[in-house]
C-alpha cells in the first residue's frame, strides 16, 4: 500500500490519517465506545471532524491501536504530538505486538521513522506493511 496521508481539521486541532498503518481494529468507530459521529467509514470522507467535541476527538484517536490515528493542535506549527511515557511492549493474544511511548523504528532500508502513542508490530509474519500490523493475523488464523 503506498504511503498515504490524510489530513482532517476541525479548526482547533488536525486529525492525520494514515491508511497503510491502520489495523482495522474498527475501535475508532464501532461498539459501544465508538464514535460514529467522526469515525464513519460507510461515508466519505470517512472522517468528519465536526462530529464531535475536540477532547472526545483526542480521546478517540488516543485509543488506535496502530497510530494510524493521529493529531496536532494546529497553533503548534503542524508538530506532531509528543507523549512523556516509559516504553511499554505488550504481546497481545493472537494479534500484533504493541509497544507504548515514543521509539524510533529503523527498517531494513536504512530509514528511521519517529512514533508516538502506540505503534503495532506484526507477529504473525503474514503483514504486508512490515514491520506494522495490518491485521492480517486475523485473516490466516494466527494465534500466539
Amino acid at each position: 500500500m503506498k504511503d498515504i496521508t490524510k489530513k482532517y481539521t476541525n479548526g482547533e486541532i488536525t486529525i492525520v490519517w494514515k491508511p497503510a498503518t491502520c489495523s482495522h481494529s474498527t475501535m475508532c468507530w464501532k461498539g459501544s465506545t465508538g464514535l460514529m459521529d467522526v469515525f464513519n467509514p460507510s461515508e466519505k470522507p470517512w472522517i468528519k471532524p465536526a462530529g464531535a467535541t475536540t477532547e472526545r476527538i483526542i480521546e478517540q484517536i488516543n485509543k488506535c491501536p496502530s497510530g494510524a490515528l493521529s493529531f496536532y493542535y494546529n497553533a503548534d506549527d503542524n508538530l506532531p504530538e509528543h507523549i512523556d511515557t516509559e516504553c511499554i511492549v505488550e504481546t497481545t493474544p493472537n494479534g500484533p505486538l504493541m509497544v507504548y511511548g515514543n521509539i524510533t523504528v529503523k527498517l531494513h532500508n536504512g530509514e528511521a521513522t519517529q512514533k508516538n502513542k502506540v505503534t503495532a508490530f506484526c507477529r504473525c509474519g503474514g503483514s504486508s506493511n512490515k514491520p506494522y500490523c495490518d491485521g492480517t493475523h486475523r485473516k490466516i488464523g494466527f494465534e500466539g
